[in-house]
């Protein structure tokens, strides 16, 4: 389940619905509109396996790291964030749920940091060539 935080705007959670992505939003479908962000954890853990995909840049710690969730940071321009949400579901590394289960990553315009479970700093890739 794809997860979006209220702080995407709402033309980029268009655009993700045109391509067909599936997600549901806080402060829309899921959680009350403002709700803290020490509040969204604990809904977290009450959702089957969800990827919370953000522009805070709070959620990119590795002490949040669950294997129950993945949390995602878009180190991004906001009218930006629908095609690399895209660009992350599509990356082989990510493209899956069960491959992102407890990681927290930054995705940026350069690439992706993903701090994993048991590593002391995060691992840093580029993204892939088309």
């Amino acid at each position: 389940m794809l997860v979006l935080d209220e702080n995407l705007p709402a033309g980029q959670r268009l655009l993700l619905r045109s391509w067909r992505i599936r997600f549901r939003a806080i402060g829309e479908e899921l959680g009350d509109t403002g709700t803290k962000d020490e509040n969204l954890i604990p809904l977290l853990h009450r959702l089957p396996q969800p990827t919370f995909v953000t522009l805070d840049r709070d959620f990119y710690r590795p002490e949040l790291a669950h294997e129950g969730y993945c949390l995602v940071w878009l180190d991004v321009r906001g009218r930006e964030a629908a095609s690399f949400i895209r660009r992350l579901l599509r990356h082989p590394d990510f493209d899956t749920k069960a491959k992102r289960m407890g990681l927290v990553l930054r995705v940026g315009t350069e690439g992706l940091s993903c701090w994993r479970p048991g590593q002391p700093k995060p691992q840093d890739m580029p993204w892939p060539t088309p």
